[in-house]
């Protein structure tokens, strides 16, 4: 998509994360920024005139929120501020994301995230239940300063899903002039496995497993014209080794192969990764 990098902002601590990494974006996409708050929206139910006063209230705090993020990016021209009212973030986020065709959505880590890790929270993790475009997601306390790292990531598997992250991967490198690397990890052999079909066949089967991947992350690097990628295969629980990767500006992933077509739908690595990664995390879509 060709529209506005939204950011949704809170009071939380990870908004400035996001802010951060919500404008690099923007500029590496040469895409308006468009910084949102969303309060809650009149409820049919109760007294009118307890719930005016209530949600007059939340627009005042949103102004304050929406203040605060002026002066945390110093308010630079051409930067879009809204308030939206919804029945929830997420769902208000979502409104507009698909109202804009927005290219992608920035969202800060939960507040009950450990300090340098992921905690989607409540709202990204609504998001990263049906958006129609990509969905970023920054770590408690925040990396150095987005693109500081020089190097883009992609968890890569030769599927739809996977080849949706590399495209989307690719696209920001060529903007950015960033090099890609590419990282695929081999699970470790089962403890059964070798009680069950013995030791030499074990090794039989993850040596041709390893040579399958090895053999798909060539050709998914030669399939990147423009731009330096590297690829490496690992070995050993995917979540963990995914986790560990340190280096990088952002980490994209997959969403799992099922669901609706051109939203995200977490599977199980990209779920268990919202709760590990130590870098910015974006969840694409698949194709």
């Amino acid at each position: 998509m060709s529209g506005p990098v939204v950011v949704g902002v809170d009071h939380s601590p990870g908004a400035a994360d996001a802010l951060a990494l919500g404008r690099w974006l923007a500029e590496a996409r040469q895409a308006p920024l468009v910084v949102v708050v969303v309060h809650p929206a009149p409820s049919a139910i109760g007294s009118g005139r307890v719930d005016a006063e209530w949600i007059a209230d939340r627009h005042r705090a949103a102004e304050r929120i929406l203040a605060q993020a002026r002066s945390t990016l110093g308010d630079p021209p051409g930067v879009e501020y809204r308030i939206v009212a919804s029945s929830s973030a997420a769902h208000g986020l979502h409104d507009l994301a698909e109202q804009t065709g927005a290219a992608m959505l920035v969202v800060g880590s939960g507040a009950a995230a450990p300090a340098a890790r992921l905690f989607a929270g409540s709202t990204a993790e609504r998001l990263l239940a049906g958006s129609v475009c990509p969905v970023a997601v920054t770590p408690a306390g925040g990396p150095a300063a987005p693109g500081s790292a020089g190097r883009i990531g992609v968890a890569y598997v030769d599927t739809p899903d996977g080849r949706a992250a590399l495209d989307a991967a690719a696209e920001l490198a060529r903007r950015t002039g960033l090099p890609l690397l590419l990282v695929t990890v081999v699970a470790a052999g089962d403890a059964a496995l070798p009680f069950l079909i013995g030791d030499d066949a074990e090794r039989a089967f993850l040596d041709t497993a390893r040579e399958t991947y090895e053999d798909a992350l060539r050709k998914a690097a030669a399939s990147v014209p423009d731009v330096p990628v590297e690829w490496e295969l690992r070995a050993g629980d995917v979540v963990e080794e995914l986790a560990a990767l340190t280096g990088l500006d952002l980490l994209f992933c997959g969403s799992r192969g099922y669901g609706p077509a051109r939203r995200v739908l977490l599977g199980g690595v990209s779920g268990r990764m919202l709760r590990r990664a130590g870098l910015p995390l974006v969840v694409v879509p698949r194709a």
